[in-house]
């Protein structure tokens, strides 16, 4: 079952117990733009109340792709000369957080989640999304920890190597949580595109992107079958809000001006 977990004056935050076990959507979509739209999508369902049940799911990018946080600023975060050379496309997603890379080898995961008590504290939500994954995946035979605001990381101390980097998209109803789990990925990619990030957490310590990223190597049956795991996805959701993805791909996702935006 999933945490139930409550703030300090025990407001509730988000309680997924009543709406255990979660669905599990399929492969869905192709392209990046797609994947990036459905879930915003599904927010827009959860927010409107209805989704009855928490969604999860994940997915992979067929080739490397820069995804920009929702306020990021692409000259800040991304050499966008070897972007342009290499042919690596710059999009945008709806949540915080700095710049990430996809691609082959890089499992995406996403909750969606229907808070009908309202918003819950940012930190509430993080435990209560990260520490279920976190305990999977150390059942699954990976060593994390999790460190920062929202990074999973293996190795000691100073050490500590990301493995997985999560942002949040709050409404008020609803909440979308997504991020990354590095496994099988080209690292070296990744200090070709972006730029040293303009904040980073303590634990880092200046190191480059080769010194601190890392690969999980389980494998993606296994990595899907931990995130199912963690949320207890465990019915198989029949279809996805199509014409709500066709709208915000054509909106925002495939909309130069908002993915350049400078806000």
């Amino acid at each position: 079952m999933y945490p139930s977990v409550e703030t300090a004056n025990e407001r509730p935050a988000i309680r997924f117990e009543p709406r255990a076990p979660a669905d599990w959507l399929p492969a869905a979509c192709d392209g990046v733009t797609e994947n990036l739209a459905l879930d915003e999508a599904l927010l827009e369902e959860a927010h409107e109340g209805l989704v009855e049940h928490a969604v999860v799911r994940t997915w992979m990018a067929d080739e490397p792709t820069v995804v920009l946080g929702s306020s990021s600023r692409a000259e800040d975060e991304v050499d966008l000369e070897s972007c342009r050379r290499l042919g690596v496309r710059v999009l945008r997603r709806p949540s915080g957080g700095l710049t990430v890379v996809l691609g082959p080898g890089c499992l995406m995961w996403t909750v969606v989640v229907h808070q009908p008590a309202g918003p819950a504290p940012i930190e509430v939500i993080h435990g209560a999304i990260l520490d279920p994954l976190v305990a999977a995946l150390r059942t699954a035979g990976a060593p994390v920890t999790r460190l920062g605001s929202s990074d999973l990381a293996i190795g000691p101390g100073p050490a500590a190597r990301k493995v997985s980097g999560n942002a949040l998209r709050v409404r008020r109803h609803g909440v979308l949580y997504h991020g990354t789990l590095l496994d099988a990925f080209d690292l070296d990619v990744i200090g070709r595109v972006l730029r040293h990030p303009p904040r980073e957490p303590a634990y880092r310590a200046g190191r480059s992107h080769g010194a601190f990223l890392a690969n999980l190597g389980l494998g993606r049956p296994v990595l899907e079958a931990a995130v199912r795991a963690a949320f207890c996805a465990t019915r198989d959701r029949d279809g996805h809000p199509v014409e709500r993805v066709a709208r915000l791909v054509r909106e925002r996702y495939e909309n130069p001006a908002w993915i350049s935006r400078r806000d």
